[in-house]
């Protein structure tokens, strides 16, 4: 493992998220990486607008769900110390835009949350697996124990 220079935190807004967020800034600073957050909207269905797939944490949107999201976003980014600049949310398919992400913003290493699941649960997959055959760079799984 060499020295990561860009580390980018894909957050969902669990309960675990301190835990991940903690190992991703633990990490950040042992290398002096910057670090970067993606949230990925794949469960509240957008309103009408032109923003596209990237939405911009500075303009209202006059829509409530989007509007909360957007405030766990930026409260979990001031947190952590993550720049404005280095704050996406973006909508679509977590594997996909968290590794579109990753390699426009030349990442080298994502790290995300993990149920570290078994079974039927593995087959279906989860966000932490499909990052991981999806992305270009490394992919730290952070374990997390169910409740």
């Amino acid at each position: 493992m060499g020295a990561y220079q860009h580390i980018l935190l894909a957050v969902d807004y669990s309960g675990h998220g301190d835990t991940v967020g903690r190992k991703a800034k633990g990490l950040a600073e042992k290398y002096q990486a910057k670090l970067s957050i993606i949230h990925v909207l794949d469960n509240i269905p957008m309103p009408d607008t032109t923003y596209g797939t990237v939405i911009p944490l500075t303009e209202d949107s006059g829509y409530e769900l989007l509007e909360a999201e957007k405030a766990k976003l930026m409260r979990i980014g001031d947190q952590l110390g993550v720049a404005q600049a280095k704050r996406w949310m973006v909508w679509g398919s977590p594997k996909h835009e968290i590794a579109l992400l990753a390699e426009r913003e030349q990442v080298d290493l994502i790290v995300v949350g993990s149920h570290g699941r078994h079974g039927l649960s593995l087959l279906l997959g989860s966000t932490a697996n499909s990052v991981l055959h999806y992305a270009g760079c490394d992919v730290m799984a952070v374990r997390l124990q169910d409740d």
